[in-house]
């Protein structure tokens, strides 16, 4: 396998960021203390399907993939020579575009909860739509939620009060620094499967309610008639139920969790892969909660550029014209039963769990504490031998079988490194800092 990786490049240029740019990076979960800095990779100069190649000219087999935006693969060429062709029409237009009715026809054709459509660029913008027409339908001020939802103050308000199960920050590490104090006590957060909490916050804001924001799932099934309880709760409060399909979406199902599930919330958010990695959000809902939107002030210029709206169209088309569900289990199989045959080879003592577009790696260890340590000796010796990730493992339908195989050498390689430091010194064999998490999540 590739022995250790030269990133200088990467290092140097991270250094000139911290000059240039507040935070270094634009996205949170691409700063190099969520990896393992300063030995994995931090900026990129070419991708193309399964692969990327960083700005020191090595190849890694990324299984992040733009923190699950790219679901065909990078650089996908169906996409991409849609997209051209849109740009030698015109990338935006004075008038409308005719791809806005196609796209919103295409996504009702696929979500159950969609029969009208708003766009945007992103999944934070999506949610911060979905929460102005779910107040101004409602007349309503107060949100719900369970899961991560974006940066907008509407929801970092949330950091004003405290996590339902751990008494700190709802996002550990990140405080409502600029966030209006105004909005302390507008919105509540839940734990996933925590009817009781969330029927506490029912009834302490009763009649206030404008919806309950929540991610239906991310990497395990929720637990059984979990969902339901929280839709019987919503329609008896008379508040909106959103789901927040921006990582869970598309993957199990083109029509999204909800559609594999089998529950319609009121309304619905997506975002990152339905258009393989080029900008593009949107939030569709039942038409009795939509067609009030339009006495609402919620417009931006870029929200339906035709870039966006081409590279959805195709996406969603690739996605059905290539029985994208059927090969996204198959993937998801034969790699977790790859990484199960390395953890056997190897002898620690781990599993592998959870659903299959998001196969996670679990170590049983004789002290919680350590995990954060064992994490990052993974992720570490992981990079080594050219494998971008983390614990979990995100595909696209560009991963081959060659590719499981590589990763699954890699991670038996990995695995006999962190059991010898389990057994000896983790310390002394973990060449980077610990790696930290972004902010915590309250669902699974």
């Amino acid at each position: 396998m590739t022995s250790k990786n030269n990133v200088n490049t990467s290092i140097n240029l991270y250094d000139q960021a911290e000059k240039l740019i507040p935070g270094k990076t634009q996205l949170i979960s691409r700063r190099a203390s969520g990896h393992a800095y300063p030995i994995s990779p931090i900026y990129a100069k070419h991708a193309k399907g399964s692969k990327f190649t960083d700005v020191d000219g090595n190849e890694y087999i990324d299984w992040v993939n733009a923190v699950t935006a790219v679901i065909l693969g990078h650089s996908d060429d169906v996409v991409d020579n849609a997209v051209k062709d849109q740009i030698d029409k015109g990338s935006i237009y004075t008038l409308n575009s005719p791809l806005e009715i196609e796209l919103a026809e295409l996504l009702n054709e696929e979500i159950p909860s969609s029969e009208m459509v708003r766009y945007t660029k992103g999944g934070g913008d999506a949610c911060t739509v979905a929460v102005r027409i779910a107040r101004g339908v409602t007349g309503k001020d107060k949100i719900i939620f369970s899961g991560y939802h974006g940066w907008h103050d509407w929801y970092q308000a949330a950091n004003y009060g405290a996590d339902p199960v751990t008494g700190e920050f709802p996002f550990a590490g990140i405080e409502p620094i600029g966030v209006p104090q105004a909005l302390a006590g507008t919105v509540f957060p839940f734990a996933e499967g925590d009817i009781a909490t969330l029927t506490k916050h029912l009834e302490e804001n009763k009649g206030e309610v404008a919806a309950i924001m929540m991610e239906p799932m991310r990497s395990m099934l929720p637990p059984d008639g979990y969902l339901e309880k929280v839709q019987k709760l919503a329609k008896e409060n008379g508040a909106i139920l959103i789901f927040d399909e921006v990582s869970c979406g598309w993957r199990m199902s083109i029509g999204g969790a909800q559609k594999y599930l089998g529950i319609t919330p009121d309304m619905s958010v997506f975002a990152k892969c339905m258009s393989n990695g080029y900008p593009m959000g949107c939030v569709v809902g039942s038409r009795e909660v939509m067609q009030d939107a339009d006495k609402m002030f919620i417009s931006s210029s870029y929200w339906s550029d035709n870039i966006g709206l081409a590279a959805s169209i195709t996406t969603i088309n690739e996605l059905k014209n290539r029985n994208s569900e059927s090969k996204f289990k198959e993937i998801g199989d034969k790699l977790t039963n790859a990484l199960n045959g390395a953890i056997e080879s190897s002898g620690i003592s781990a599993k592998t769990h959870g659903i299959h577009t998001r196969p996670t790696i679990s170590f049983t260890l004789p002290d919680p504490s350590i995990g954060p340590k064992v994490n990052t000796l993974f992720i570490q010796e992981m990079s080594k031998r050219g494998i971008y990730g983390t614990t979990a493992f995100c595909a696209t339908l560009s991963h081959t079988d060659e590719d499981i195989e590589l990763t699954a050498r890699a991670a038996e390689e990995s695995f006999r490194v962190v059991l010898k430091g389990l057994e000896g010194s983790l310390d002394e064999l973990i060449e980077t800092e610990i790696k930290k998490e972004p902010f915590r999540r309250i669902v699974s």
